[in-house]
């Protein structure tokens, strides 16, 4: 499994990037949030990925967060969504806009995603309720570097061993603004001891 990978972008072609990592080239088709992401040509950039293998093909997909990456994974579980259908729907909307639609159960956002007809999106709307409950939701109203920043720390605290739920309450209690990732981590992390010293 290639759930992340670290290198040089050298190439970008439409939703096609090449990533040298220590000499060796790896060929992503990535989300539209990833390219809108994209540094310069030669830059260093990190990329969360998901690797499919199939009979006739070995496809890697880049995805510009954790949290997108998930969705893309849970998405392709579903009967009827292939890969190509996945990335089109976290390429054409927001994280916030997929749960928000499935919990008001409202199919008329997914049909606007090329490839989505009414009974597919009745499909998502189903399979996906129970699927989105662990999922962290970035206030849209937050800028793109303000976003990047709360979800890489959100991912951060995930990795140190909080529940996906407890990572966005956590970042959320704090709402530094305009912070950086190692801001917000700090101060999610500060404050979550002094909730531990408090109750105890």
């Amino acid at each position: 499994m290639i759930s992340r990978i670290q290198g040089y972008l050298i190439e970008s072609i439409d939703s096609r990037i090449l990533i040298d990592v220590g000499g060796v080239g790896y060929e992503l088709e990535i989300s539209a949030t990833a390219r809108a992401e994209l540094p310069e040509l030669n830059t260093k950039v990190l990329i969360y990925t998901d690797f499919i293998v199939r009979e006739n093909a070995q496809l890697l997909f880049g995805f510009a967060s954790r949290t997108e990456r998930d969705i893309f994974r849970d998405l392709i579980k579903i009967n009827g969504v292939g890969p190509k259908l996945a990335l089109a729907l976290v390429s054409s909307i927001t994280v916030e806009q997929l749960v928000q639609s499935v919990q008001n159960a409202d199919i008329s956002l997914l049909t606007r995603v090329p490839g989505v007809g009414k009974k597919t999106a009745e499909r998502l709307l189903v399979e996906l309720k129970g699927r989105l409950a662990d999922v962290i939701v970035v206030p849209s109203s937050a800028g793109r570097t303000e976003m990047r920043a709360m979800v890489e720390a959100q991912d951060a605290l995930i990795a140190l061993g909080y529940r996906p739920q407890e990572a966005q309450r956590a970042i959320d209690n704090v709402a530094l603004k305009n912070a950086t990732t190692e801001e917000l981590l700090r101060a999610a992390l500060k404050h979550s001891a002094r909730q531990v010293e408090v109750a105890s």
